[in-house]
């Protein structure tokens, strides 16, 4: 069995977004020369996600209005997390509702996803560098 590991970088330049990285994803599995595993890609901080959905536009202008108002930005004195000088409550709980990572199958060296399923990273605190890992394991 083999393994590989790859860091990819982000940069959202808003408090919060959503971007399709299935691309680059594919080119980690294709440089790992993996064909049959297991695929985990995990948001490596506590404010952002990885999930699995469709790249609709309308669906994530959803995700933002449903997830504003589990859990809304301001007032910032909601969460008492933000007693501590910070101002990211919201997406501690954001970046829980919506997961850490995902694990894919890896068949015949190609994501096993079904119809529409692509690979996104959620940001809920952006305006810095954060990172997301790529960890394949098969042959």
């Amino acid at each position: 069995m083999r393994s590989f590991r790859k860091e990819l970088s982000f940069n959202i330049p808003s408090r919060r977004g959503f971007v399709n990285i299935t691309a680059r994803v594919r080119e980690c599995l294709q440089e790992s020369g993996i064909r049959e595993g297991l695929l985990l890609c995990n948001a490596m901080h506590i404010t952002a996600s990885v999930f699995i959905n469709d790249d609709e536009s309308g669906l994530h202008h959803d995700f933002e209005r449903w997830l504003e108002q589990l859990a809304p930005h301001q007032p910032l004195d909601l969460y008492r997390h933000n007693n501590t000088g910070e101002d990211n409550g919201d997406a501690h709980l954001k970046r829980t509702v919506m997961g850490r990572e995902v694990v894919v199958a890896v068949t015949g060296g190609q994501l096993d996803f079904g119809p529409w399923e692509q690979i996104f990273y959620g940001e809920f605190d952006g305006r810095r560098k954060k990172r997301v890992l790529v960890k394949i394991i098969g042959e």
